[in-house]
């Protein structure tokens, strides 16, 4: 590639192709991409072509909640203080971490819980919280009022109440049904890592939940269930652009 003044000249020419001279630094547009200068120059031309459409991916989460189903006593606390401090109200239906034993019994005879691990065998309680998605992010391209947005200082993929006009689209988008609803408000919601002091994680007296550093579980804890969202075809050809094979 040559001189650092060379890439540097190669990076300016792509932003400007992209209409994004001036809005954004070399830098940053390395961490949206994920790329180095090589990489980019090469993808200039691609990129070229669509820069009439708008850029719009999401920066990276900070970090992310993960359960060990090994440690969790089914107590819910975890859910219960999620609700109690962003809510100021015990409902664990509308908690952003989810704990279902596979399989228990009740009053109403066998009740079948969350699929997966324990499902119909050991009955080991699980533990299902927010994966954070990359971009892109699945509740974030249903949602029709762009109702989804990054929230620092966490980064963590957040509902703005403001936007979301109730329609449980986001809902049906997330593979891992992480998203909750308030009938009252009769607004989406889901966790925004609690500024980065998770009160789930602070509740839990079996240290069965922990706050990490950001990875990517998207590909490695297996989707709960199909998702059924339409995708707008505005958004739909807007990601083509990207991400077509």
């Amino acid at each position: 590639m040559g001189s650092p003044e060379e890439k540097h000249e190669v990076m300016d020419r792509l932003l400007k192709s992209l209409n994004l001279d001036g809005a954004v630094t070399r830098r940053r547009f390395l961490q949206w991409s994920g790329v180095s200068i090589v990489g980019i120059s090469a993808l200039s031309p691609l990129l070229a072509r669509s820069a009439s459409k708008p850029l719009i991916i999401m920066d990276q989460a900070e970090g992310l909640i993960i359960a060990d189903p090994t440690k969790c006593v089914a107590c819910r606390r975890c859910e219960l203080a999620c609700t109690e401090f962003n809510d100021g109200k015990a409902k664990p239906s509308m908690a952003r971490v989810k704990v279902a034993r596979n399989m228990s019994f009740g009053p109403k005879g066998a009740y079948i819980g969350q699929s997966g691990q324990g499902n119909w065998g050991n009955g080991l309680v699980t533990q299902d919280a927010c994966k954070q998605c990359p971009h892109p992010v699945p509740c974030a391209n249903a949602c029709p009022n762009d109702a989804i947005v990054v929230k620092p200082p966490t980064n963590a993929r957040v509902v703005d109440e403001e936007k979301c006009i109730g329609c449980k689209m986001c809902q049906r988008a997330c593979p891992w049904e992480m998203m909750s609803f308030d009938e009252e408000t009769d607004k989406a919601t889901k966790c925004f890592l609690c500024n980065g002091k998770p009160k789930c994680v602070e509740a839990c007296p079996a240290a069965a939940l922990s706050y990490v550093a950001w990875r990517d579980l998207t590909d490695k804890v297996l989707p709960r269930v199909v998702p059924t969202a339409v995708v707008s075809p505005e958004k739909a050809a807007a990601c083509n652009e990207c991400h077509k094979k």
